[in-house]
């Protein structure tokens, strides 16, 4: 059911629960596993608009988070059989497990149609016997959480061994992802609650800080632009989706909520100087405003092709950059990984000229 009071018949599937949340689509034809466990999703209810989901199965591997708190899985077909060798239990297995419900046998076309003519919209699931006209009341009077981030940060400062460059990683919900591909690096991770104070982070004598994805509005987070504030022109800063964000607030920059946001794995993103064009991953609903940048703080690297939202910024004084995309792109493409390459000479060159200094 939608706040419009339109409503979809389908069947359920995994938890037996009722839910409440914001509707969003992805595109992706196949990582469902690695959306539902996205935290960015948190409070979200997910349509798939590939028409098959569940068909491999959940395994081991594909975990963004081991506690994922989207709100509901909405989908055309949901596989009953799963067929894969790395194959754990079904969708439907993994949904009950998680107490997150979904509904299949939808047309999820028409939906998605929807929500790109009016935008994101409320939506619940719930049982038909149920009073549908009393559940319509409930759902225009639910008011959505502001507070996404701190329900999916860690709570708590924990390590992640390397022998190599020693990465802060602050924590705003971040895919495992984005820690595989700083560990394949041989990074010595230190990832810290979004909270955290700038002097807390400096004192870590980090040779880099990446700001991580997460849900919600970044406006909702005036604390963090303070640590930003306090930790650039001191130590190499990557920003990724809601960090990108964050970094362009930050500096003086505004955002704004899309209609309908970049969820799935094709969105073809330039990169201003080079002319390069990368196929990414994307889960975001909010994005930087072009015309609030300061040209003279801030320059734009990157632009997606399809509605020219900024999707790159780099500081023109400070060792800090960002991109609104996922370079750990788990689903791939993975197109854009060579930017934690970039973070890494980002943070070997700030190295040399303090050493030089």
């Amino acid at each position: 059911m939608l706040e419009d009071g339109t409503i979809f018949r389908g069947h359920a599937f995994g938890a037996p629960v009722e839910a409440t949340g914001e509707i969003v689509f992805t595109t992706g034809m196949t990582g469902y596993q690695e959306a539902i466990t996205d935290q960015s999703f948190n409070g979200q209810m997910i349509v798939f608009t590939y028409p098959l989901v569940g068909n491999y199965g959940i395994n081991r591997d594909d975990y963004e988070s081991i506690a994922p708190t989207c709100k509901g899985v909405i989908v055309k077909e949901h596989a009953r059989v799963a067929s894969n060798w790395r194959n754990q239990f079904t969708l439907d297995e993994f949904l009950k497990r998680k107490n997150i419900p979904g509904i299949s046998g939808i047309d999820t076309r028409k939906l998605t149609r929807i929500l790109r003519e009016k935008g994101t919209v409320k939506g619940m699931l719930v049982q038909e016997k149920e009073d549908l006209n009393h559940a319509f009341d409930q759902l225009r009077a639910v008011v959505l959480p502001t507070n996404q981030v701190a329900q999916v940060s860690t709570t708590k400062p924990y390590p992640s061994p390397g022998s190599g460059k020693n990465v802060v990683v602050i924590d705003f919900g971040l895919k495992h992802s984005i820690l595989r591909e700083l560990s394949l690096r041989n990074c010595h991770l230190t990832i810290l609650p979004y909270q955290t104070d700038a002097q807390t982070i400096l004192d870590l004598n980090p040779d880099g800080v990446m700001l991580t994805n997460g849900p919600g509005d970044p406006k909702d987070l005036p604390e963090v632009l303070d640590m930003i504030r306090g930790i650039q022109g001191k130590v190499p800063i990557f920003g990724i989706c809601l960090g990108h964000q964050l970094l362009a607030l930050a500096n003086g920059a505004d955002t704004f909520k899309m209609r309908f946001g970049h969820r799935g794995f094709n969105h073809p993103v330039r990169e201003i100087a080079t002319g390069r064009i990368d196929f990414t991953s994307q889960n975001h609903g909010y994005a930087v405003d072009p015309s609030s940048i300061n040209k003279d703080e801030l320059m734009i690297t990157h632009l997606e092709i399809n509605d020219d939202t900024v999707e790159g910024i780099k500081h023109r004084h400070y060792p800090a950059f960002s991109v609104q995309f996922h370079p750990d792109a788990a689903p791939g493409p993975h197109d854009a990984v060579h930017l934690f390459d970039q973070f890494m000479e980002l943070m070997d060159a700030w190295k040399e000229q303090q050493n030089n200094a």
